[in-house]
């Protein structure tokens, strides 16, 4: 049954979201949300979760690049943890290394910081799609 997930690059400051779907195995940024007084824009990601209606959620855990956890390491589970009790949908996680530099390049450089969130987003959706054998 192909199926629709919501992907995250959760922020202090800012979450870029995509969408993507398991029959195609691909991803597409969606949108940029300004966190408010360092919380989630929990009215943005209703929206988004009535519209697109996923079957799961993907959520990009930052980790040094030897993989032992940061300080973010924590702060994004706890934010998977959010949307799992919020939406009772399953929450993946995804290794997020070197994601906003990627969609940095990605962008050509010099793009606005919610164009890379945005981007890196996808990228994170779009690696936890080829994981599972959706390339």
């Amino acid at each position: 049954m192909p199926q629709t997930l919501l992907g995250f690059d959760y922020g202090r400051l800012r979450t870029g979201i995509a969408v993507g779907q398991t029959l195609t195995g691909t991803a597409t940024s969606l949108v940029t949300l300004q966190s408010r007084n360092h919380k989630p824009d929990w009215d943005g990601i209703d929206r988004l979760v009535r519209e697109w209606q996923p079957d799961g959620l993907v959520v990009g855990i930052p980790v040094h690049m030897d993989g032992t956890e940061q300080e973010m390491t924590k702060t994004a589970r706890k934010f998977g943890g959010q949307l799992k009790a919020r939406y009772n949908l399953p929450v993946y996680e995804a290794d997020e290394r070197l994601s906003s530099a990627e969609a940095e390049q990605n962008l050509g450089g010099g793009q606005d910081k919610a164009a890379i969130d945005r981007e890196a987003a996808r990228l994170i959706l779009q690696a936890w799609l080829n994981e599972q054998g959706m390339e």
